[in-house]
């Protein structure tokens, strides 16, 4: 009974962005109370959660299909970072969303494709190798695309970018994978109950940065929206697509779709807020934490019904 309720309550995910976010705009005082080193801890928590997870041996799956978790890296770090680029640019968006678009399309894959990978009947083997390979890339490649991105345009350091990810992703994966080798009894208890706190935090970064910049969201919120939107629109899409000319796997197709075109907002969150002084950088990874959930939700229940 209490497995299918944590269940229930961690599929529902993309419903509890939208009712928490919307609350966030009405009251913001709410949720606003979570920031800061909430936000950072917070993030390792879930980075912690994804590392008991996963075991060594889990990274077999790059060695016995390399072709699929490659394309997949690869499309993740090319083609999402120059979308967010390009459509900051084509949306005419103030310079603080482009930089925050930026930021959060460079970001690796996040957790919640891992479990729109399991509704869709994707591959979610797959689904958790891309997601731990891309975010230990990430450590690299995130601050090395946003500063080459956003250019001169705003003061931006890739060595504070480059400790801050090690920080909320190297070190509580490696944590995580620790406890999960030496201690399987313990992590058998957590296991269970980790998505769902996963989800919870998840939900109070998101309301928490729609709650701060609720005045700015207002007055460019439709503009700022429809970037994101055709942000993980577009990943979804050539996700598939593309990697059609490589694998003609559709189960595979599918899980590189979700695994592009959702991004670790949280990460994207907080590596706005703590390496530049403009709140509004860090609304576009909110925004996106909504979006993709929604979009992946819609995706996993067509793609759940179709044969293969």
């Amino acid at each position: 009974m209490v497995r299918s309720a944590i269940n229930f309550l961690v599929n529902a995910f993309p419903l509890w962005i939208l009712i928490f976010s919307g609350l966030a705009l009405a009251e913001p005082g709410y949720f606003t109370w979570f920031s800061g080193s909430f936000i950072t801890y917070g993030l390792g928590v879930i980075m912690l959660g994804m590392g008991l997870t996963l075991k060594p041996e889990d990274f077999k799956l790059v060695f016995e299909t390399p072709k699929w978790v490659l394309t997949g890296a690869l499309l993740q770090f090319s083609v999402m970072p120059f979308l967010g680029w390009f459509l900051g640019y084509l949306f005419n968006l103030p310079l603080p969303y482009t930089v925050g678009l930026i930021i959060v399309a460079s970001c690796p894959g996040g957790t919640a494709s891992n479990v729109i990978s399991y509704l869709a009947k994707a591959n979610v083997a797959l689904s958790v190798t891309m997601t731990a390979v891309s975010t230990l890339a990430a450590i690299i490649l995130t601050p090395l695309l946003t500063t080459f991105l956003i250019g001169d345009k705003i003061e931006v350091s890739t060595y504070q970018l480059f400790l801050g990810t090690v920080k909320v992703v190297l070190l509580p994966i490696v944590l995580g994978v620790s406890i999960n080798r030496y201690l399987p009894k313990f992590t058998a208890k957590l296991l269970p109950v980790a998505p769902l706190v996963a989800v919870i935090t998840i939900v109070l970064i998101v309301a928490s940065i729609i709650g701060q910049g609720r005045d700015e969201l207002f007055q460019s919120g439709l503009k700022l929206a429809g970037a994101v939107l055709t942000l993980h629109l577009s990943g979804f899409l050539l996700g598939y697509l593309l990697s059609r000319f490589v694998v003609k796997n559709k189960q595979v197709n599918r899980t590189i779709s979700i695994e592009v075109g959702m991004q670790n907002s949280g990460l994207g969150a907080y590596l706005a807020r703590a390496n530049f002084v403009n709140p509004a950088i860090a609304i576009p990874s909110a925004i996106s934490s909504a979006t993709h959930s929604l979009i992946g939700s819609i995706a996993a229940g067509i793609w759940r019904n179709e044969k293969n």
